[in-house]
Order: structure tokens, then C-alpha cells, then sequence
């Protein structure tokens, strides 16, 4: 079954807390959340006006909350660019430490990425091969913890298919898997559905995001990956596209969570929660 849930950071532009996130997202009826990782502190997020975590917060009693609301962890946002030597220097021990903290929330996996840039001065080889070294160290936290790590495309190495294959290939781990952003697939200039096929044997979570029509015609193809989508999810112009990506994932019965992805306004997330229903409905899930 094809689950529905919400990031947290969709609230992060107004300003909102971490509960006030979960509270927005049980009023729509949704009970699976995703959330960003904090490591270390953040005085933005501890005044209650960033819905992320710290990862050295108690999360023992971040899990009694959760229960308590009957909300599960379907991912953890750690998404520190994990290519290149700030990956290295930065992004190991940030997802290290997102992959601990999952494991106490019994969350089953952590989402990674690149950055939105290639890095200056490196070859594509260069890229590759401290991507490898970065992910191995990780993966022997993932195995040890039982916790999947995700790929998801956001830059211009993850939105390369034979980058993102090879390095699948490489490990032929499974807990090496794949998130799905329709969002971020759309605006680098990808078909969303012909990506999430080709990856499909990995996919473990899915980001849904739309986009606008002007940010389409400024950024497809320009672009590599965007935040959150500014228009409802169904209110943009890559709808169709999600519609066949749900419709794919229902005809190969894949089973976890889509998670919305868009500007948290009550009106955006209602219309976004809306649409997708429809389409699971529509879908026979």
C-alpha cells in the first residue's frame, strides 16, 4: 500500500516549530512524517521556529511524543551534500549520526544527496570515487544499525542516471537504496516516471513535489532541485507526471511512503493532500 505522508520543513518559511509541523500535518489526517537533522544546535530551532531535529536532542522521548500522537518517522531528512571533500569533512559524521538517531526512533531510513553544484576544480572520476569512500563509511553504520540509507536526486550527480547507477552498482548493497523526488527529477529536465523506472528496484520513499509554471520555464533544464514546491502538489505543471509516477508504483506494487513536499500554507497543504488522495483512490489504493 502506498502510504501518504508530509516533510516538516514544509512549515520552515513560516516559521514554525518542530510540534506545530506534526499538529498541521494530524489535521489532515496524515501520520507519517519526515523530518531535517540537526547537528549540533540551532537557535532558530530551539526559540521553536525551525520544524528540524537535533541530533542531540533525547530521542527516546521524541519517540514517546510521536507515539503518543500516533505518528511514525518515515525518513530522516540528512541530506548534508554527501559528494565531494565537504562530504568528507562534514556530511559523514552528520549522516553517521542521523543513522544512530533513526534507529532510536525506529525510523527505517535516511535520505542523502548531493549539492546543488558541481564541485570546482574535480573531474566527474574525482566526484566518484570520494563518493565511494564517503558512502562506505556510512554503510557501515547503516548495516549495523539496520537503517537504510537513500539517495535522492537533487544536484547534478544524483540527477545523473549512469552516476547514480554506477554508484549503486559499486556497493550492490541493500541498504543502499533510492527516494524518489518528483520535483527535483522534473526541474533538471528529466522525464519523473522514465527516472523513478529506472530505479524503481531501489525505491524504499518518495518526495512528491510540483512545480509552477513560471518556475518551469525559468529554471527546467537550468535547475537541478528545488526546496519545496511553492504551488499546491496537483496545481502545477507537473501533476501528470506524479499522477503516472503513483499510478507505476501502484502497478508494481510498491509498498511506503509519498511524502508532500510544498509551501505549508493550510490552503497549499490541504489542496496537495487532496490531490493525492484522489490519485491513491483513483489508483485503488
Amino acid at each position: 500500500m502506498i502510504e501518504l505522508g508530509f516533510h516538516t520543513d514544509n512549515w520552515r518559511p513560516l516559521s514554525m516549530g518542530f510540534e506545530a509541523s506534526v499538529e498541521k500535518g494530524l489535521a489532515l489526517g496524515l501520520r507519517h512524517v519526515e523530518f531535517a537533522a540537526i547537528h549540533g544546535q540551532n537557535f532558530i530551532q530551539a526559540m521553536g521556529y525551525d520544524p528540524g531535529i537535533s541530533l542531540q536532542s533525547n530521542a527516546r522521548a521524541l519517540r514517546r511524543y510521536l507515539d503518543g500522537k500516533g505518528v511514525a518517522v518515515s525518513q530522516i531528512d540528512g541530506a548534508y551534500p554527501l559528494m565531494g571533500p565537504n562530504g568528507s569533512s562534514f556530511g559523514v559524521q552528520y549522516v553517521q549520526q542521523a543513522i544512530r538517531f533513526a534507529a532510536e526512533l525506529d525510523c527505517p531510513s535516511v535520505d542523502t544527496t548531493d549539492g546543488a553544484f558541481e564541485i570546482e576544480g574535480l573531474s566527474r572520476e574525482e566526484v566518484f570515487r570520494i563518493t565511494c569512500d564517503n558512502y562506505r563509511q556510512c554503510l557501515s553504520w547503516a548495516e549495523d544499525y539496520g537503517v537504510m540509507l537513500a539517495i535522492e536526486p537533487h544536484g547534478p550527480y544524483t540527477n545523473d542516471g549512469d552516476f547514480m547507477q554506477r554508484l549503486f552498482d559499486h556497493f550492490d548493497s541493500e541498504f543502499l537504496r533510492f527516494n524518489m523526488d518528483t520535483g527535483n527529477n522534473f526541474i533538471a529536465g528529466h522525464d519523473p516516471l522514465m527516472y523513478c523506472q529506472r530505479f524503481r528496484k531501489y525505491l524504499i520513499h518518495a518526495h512528491i513535489k510540483d512545480v509552477s509554471a513560471s518556475l518551469a520555464a525559468a529554471a527546467r533544464g537550468e535547475e537541478t532541485g528545488i526546496g519545496s514546491s511553492q504551488v499546491p502538489i496537483g496545481g502545477g505543471v507537473n501533476a501528470e507526471n506524479i499522477r503516472k509516477v503513483l499510478q507505476y508504483l501502484a502497478e508494481t506494487k510498491w509498498e511506503g511512503v509519498v511524502c508532500i513536499e510544498c509551501h505549508g500554507s493550510d490552503e497549499n497543504m490541504k489542496a496537495s493532500a487532496d490531490f493525492l488522495r484522489g490519485v491513491l483512490h483513483d489508483i485503488g489504493q
